[in-house]
């Protein structure tokens, strides 16, 4: 038997097997938005370094320097005077305590885990669910009115009209009542007469109209996160579509305030969201969740983009429409 060196048959293997490496892509990469982004694969209460997991800072801390030992934590640094923290975090740097406005006064002052708490001074007000520019002074009563709830740093004040005295007149109760009912007889066969005649010539664009609106106002199905927060943080570059005019309007809308938003100017419009995103979700905490991100939309009415994230957020299969409360709808 003829004896054939080892080399010979090595070597041929080991160049396909330099081939097969080279030809394609390192894994765990992806291309999109002309930049490479990398697969997240920490837990979620740790952070990438290099090849490596490091643990998020505590509350009140940012992340100084990273670990240099996988699943441990690296040098965090308590925040500075005036900047503050509230959660668990990967963070590089504080964030700006909030200022109350001069019609602002201050119910709790900021910490380095909690941001300042400010309400309307005494005599004006401003509704939580409204976005709140200016405390709005405080209504007065007229005089046939009678005060129902005092005003609050958060509603206005309340009132309802003087009910009649029980000493009255019957005689001229009857006679107001009367010319009541027969001016509202009037009034209802006129608006009859006008109802009929308008609604013969522009009754099937009403019907159309009717539709449209009842069509608007179906609510977004409820998104569950496939895998926890890495679900929705996957899902931060859909919101790279947002109209740049509703840019400042959305993240006042989440809480953010002018300063940390303004000092993320200098960022690529995209880098800028993703930045934004990321200390929303960090200022939030536990529980944050893709529906609250859409509802600020809607609050803005931005239907339509927050349509186009609620199926892309599907279609990527981070998330799963949840219909009622016991109904998951599994998109093919």
């Amino acid at each position: 038997m003829k004896y054939v060196p080892m080399f010979v048959v090595f070597v041929p293997v080991l160049v396909l097997l330099l081939k097969s490496t080279t030809a394609y892509p390192q894994a765990g990469l992806k291309v999109g938005n002309g930049r490479a982004r990398r697969q997240a694969n920490c837990p979620a209460d740790q952070y990438e370094h290099g090849n490596l997991c490091c643990l998020n800072c505590k509350a009140g801390t940012y992340v100084k320097s990273p670990c240099s030992v996988d699943g441990e934590r690296g040098q965090c640094e308590e925040c500075d005077y005036d900047t503050y923290i509230k959660h668990d975090n990967r963070l590089k740097f504080c964030l700006k305590c909030t200022r109350c406005r001069p019609d602002e006064e201050i119910v709790s002052s900021c910490t380095h885990t909690e941001d300042t708490k400010c309400q309307c001074k005494p005599g004006r007000f401003c509704d939580p669910n409204q976005a709140c520019e200016v405390c709005l002074k405080c209504s007065r009563c007229a005089e046939d009115e009678e005060k129902v709830r005092n005003c609050t740093s958060t509603t206005n004040t309340e009132c309802k009209k003087i009910q009649n005295k029980s000493g009255s007149d019957p005689g001229i109760t009857v006679v107001v009542v009367v010319v009541v009912l027969c001016v509202l007889a009037a009034i209802t066969f006129a608006g009859i007469f006008f109802y009929k005649k308008r609604c013969k010539t522009g009754s099937q664009r009403n019907r159309s109209d009717r539709s449209k609106a009842e069509q608007e106002e179906v609510p977004l199905p409820k998104l569950v996160p496939v895998n926890g927060e890495e679900s929705l943080r996957k899902c931060f570059e859909y919101f790279e579509e947002l109209d740049v005019n509703y840019h400042k309007r959305f993240f006042r809308q989440l809480e953010i305030s002018d300063n940390v938003i303004k000092s993320k100017e200098n960022l690529p419009y995209e880098d800028r969201i993703h930045e934004l995103l990321h200390i929303w979700v960090e200022k939030e905490g536990k529980g944050v969740s893709l529906n609250d991100l859409l509802q600020a939309l809607n609050t803005l009415n931005q239907r339509r983009t927050a349509e186009t994230i609620h199926q892309k957020a599907v279609d990527s299969g981070h998330f799963l429409p949840l219909w009622g409360e016991d109904c998951v709808i599994v998109s093919n």
